[in-house]
Parts: C-alpha cells; sequence; structure tokens
C-alpha cells in the first residue's frame, strides 16, 4: 500500500515537471545558434565580473536625529602656527557661561612660519582637496569610507635654532562644556579674572604684533587621521599688526560607523571675517584670532552600508535568465527575417492541378496528373 502510494506521488510530480526533456534527435544545432550562444555566454560573463564588483562597493547612509547628548565635554582638536613669539600669546576658551576653560592640554612650540618645500606641496595638496570638495560633495563619502582609528602622523621636526624661530605652534586639546563658546589666540598670556578673564597684553609692544596665521588642523570630537575638516590648511598673511580674524562655526555633531572605524566625531560650517583695528575710524575690537563656535542640535548618523548578498545572487539570475531569453528572441527574429527576405520562408506547398486533353479523356485513358 505504500508502495502504491509512493508511486503515484512520484508520477504526480513527474507530471509537474516544468522542465521537460527533449531528445536530442529533436534538436538542431546550426552555427548561428552557436554563434549567437558564445556572443550570450561571453556577455554574461562580462556582466557579472562587473556585478560582483558592484556588489563590493559600499556607500554612506546619512540619518538625522535630535542630540540628546547634552551633559557630555566636547573636545577641540587645535593645530595653529602664529607669526608671533611664544611668550606674546595665549589661548583660552571662554563659553557662553562664561566660563574660562582652562588650556592645559595645549602646548606651545616655536617654530618657523615659513613651510619647507614639502610642507608647502602638502599644503597646496590640502587646498585642492578643500576646494574640489566644495564642488563635489560625493567625495566626503570616500573620506569617510578611508577614515581609521588611531594616532595621527607627527609633523616633522624643524631644524632650525630656539634663536631664529620666530613663530609659536599652538597644538593640542581642550575639553569645553557642549555651549556656545569662543575659542581664540591673542595678545598676553590669559589670566583668571572675577568678571571673567583677562590677557596681560600691556607687557607685550605693538611691534611685535603679526597675527598672520596657518592652521594646519582643526576639528571637534575624537581624531580621525584621514578626515579632512573645512578648515585644514587655511592660511591667512597681513601686514597690518592691528588685525582681527574671526570663524563663526557651527557645529554638528556626528556619528560615523564603517567597516573600518565607529567614532563620534563632528562636521562643521564655516564664515570668516577678517578687519583691521583701527579705534580712529571707528573699528573697534582686539586684535588676535577669535573662533566663536556654536553646536547644532540636530546629529548626523553616517553609516556605511552594503549589498545583501540576497540582493547580489538576485541580480546575477536575473542577468543570466535576461541575457539568455533575449539572445533567443533575437535570434529566432532574425532567422525569421533572413528566411522572409531570401524568399526561403515556406508556409505550405501549393501546386496547380492541370486538367488533360479532351481526346484522352474520350479514350478513356486514365488521367495523369503532371506538374512542369
Amino acid at each position: 500500500m505504500r508502495r502504491l502510494t509512493k508511486k503515484k506521488a512520484l508520477i504526480l510530480v513527474k507530471e509537474l515537471d516544468a522542465f521537460p526533456k527533449v531528445p536530442e534527435s529533436y534538436v538542431e544545432t546550426t552555427t548561428s545558434g552557436g554563434t549567437v550562444s558564445l556572443i550570450a555566454f561571453t556577455l554574461m560573463a562580462v556582466l557579472a565580473f562587473l556585478e560582483f564588483f558592484v556588489y563590493r562597493n559600499t556607500w554612506m547612509r546619512y540619518e538625522y536625529e535630535v542630540d540628546k547628548d547634552f551633559s557630555s565635554k566636547l573636545r577641540i582638536n587645535v593645530d595653529i602656527t602664529v607669526a608671533m613669539r611664544c611668550q606674546y600669546i595665549g589661548a583660552d576658551v571662554l563659553d557662553l557661561a562664561e566660563t574660562m576653560v582652562a588650556s592645559d592640554g595645549l602646548k606651545y612650540q616655536p617654530v618657523n612660519f615659513e613651510l619647507s618645500p614639502e610642507q608647502r606641496l602638502w599644503q597646496m595638496t590640502l587646498l585642492h582637496i578643500q576646494e574640489r570638495l566644495r564642488v563635489e560633495h560625493s567625495l566626503q563619502d570616500v573620506l569617510f569610507k578611508a577614515a581609521i582609528k588611531g594616532a595621527p602622523p607627527a609633523l616633522p621636526q624643524s631644524e632650525d635654532t630656539s634663536a631664529s624661530l620666530s613663530a609659536c605652534r599652538i597644538h593640542g586639546h581642550i575639553y569645553v562644556n557642549k555651549v556656545a563658546g569662543n575659542f581664540h589666540i591673542t595678545v598676553g598670556k590669559s589670566i583668571p579674572h572675577p568678571r571673567g578673564h583677562a590677557h596681560l597684553a600691556a607687557l607685550v609692544s605693538h611691534d611685535t604684533y603679526n597675527f598672520s596665521h596657518r592652521i594646519d588642523h582643526l576639528s571637534f570630537g575624537e581624531v580621525i587621521p584621514g578626515i579632512i575638516s573645512l578648515l585644514d590648511g587655511t592660511e591667512k598673511i597681513t601686514a597690518d599688526p592691528n588685525h582681527m580674524f574671526q570663524y563663526f562655526i557651527t557645529i554638528v555633531p556626528t556619528k560615523l560607523n564603517t567597516y573600518k572605524v565607529s567614532a563620534d566625531t563632528h562636521q562643521y560650517s564655516v564664515t570668516e571675517q577678517e578687519r583691521a583695528i583701527n579705534h580712529a575710524a571707528g573699528s573697534h575690537g582686539v586684535s588676535g584670532i577669535f573662533m566663536k563656535y556654536d553646536i547644532n542640535s540636530l546629529m548626523v548618523k553616517v553609516t556605511e552600508q552594503h549589498m545583501p548578498l540576497w540582493q547580489f545572487l538576485v541580480r546575477l539570475c536575473g542577468i543570466i535568465g535576461g541575457i539568455f531569453s533575449t539572445t533567443g528572441m533575437l535570434h529566432g527574429m532574425v532567422g525569421f527575417l533572413v528566411d522572409l527576405i531570401c524568399c526561403r520562408f515556406q508556409m505550405g506547398i501549393y501546386k496547380r492541378y492541370k486538367e488533360p486533353p479532351l481526346n484522352r479523356r474520350e479514350n478513356g485513358e486514365s488521367l495523369i496528373h503532371t506538374d512542369k
């Protein structure tokens, strides 16, 4: 009984076969069919190879949400060279709550303001990248993918003596509250004050003022080598000793998740303004470099995504099946047109009937049908 049931089940499955086998004696191979098959197989292989590269490629997905982290500290990474001696200038941060943040994490290093040929070449390359980033926004995705964790490469040390070093490199990092603030570099070292803070500018001669500067790096959040910030490579030169440079920065918190790195960093936009300080002409202010920053309430989540394996297999099957079906239809259509044009297409055989002569009918001869 079980054998009969199993046999009926096999018969039923056999009747449902959607791929019937054609005997080889019924199959006719042609030169044109072989040529089309060769072209189809070649095209399948090429497209499948290209599709594999599409599968290996990744893209960045951007999502936006409200930044709910308001209690953590904001890290400011600074690497700025000012064309003044280190004993004449000071850097610190004053936030919106009139809280002066200690700048213990910043180091003052005497350097030469002029760059070596290798450093100048790198700066020109950096400026060219910045210019292309303003035009081709998709290049930022390439930088995100190239980001890695680790310490940034160290800059080469200057071989000049300390007596000939007339500039000061201020580099390091400081932690501030996540509120709007003002990071500034001005004349004199900063000292605490009951009503805020002050700088000992009275002890510095006006002849030594020169706030020409170069921003080698300025970023917020975790340092990620490979990410180029907006102000990296910026250089400002002035011949006026009393000059004010202002940068108005809007910081956007960013969570970066790629296959190489996962970090909390920040992007920012900036507006620049500079003017000479001339109290007689009504241009008041303090000479120095002022970076006023504000933090956006929205956070950007940047995630690197990859095509799923099942989607790659579906696209691959679509390529193979589509080419196979399309080439088969084209081959049949071309063959039909060739047969029609060459008059070899026959829809049946029609032969005209000829009547025998009358005398043969009278003699009772048999009728013979002939075709000429």
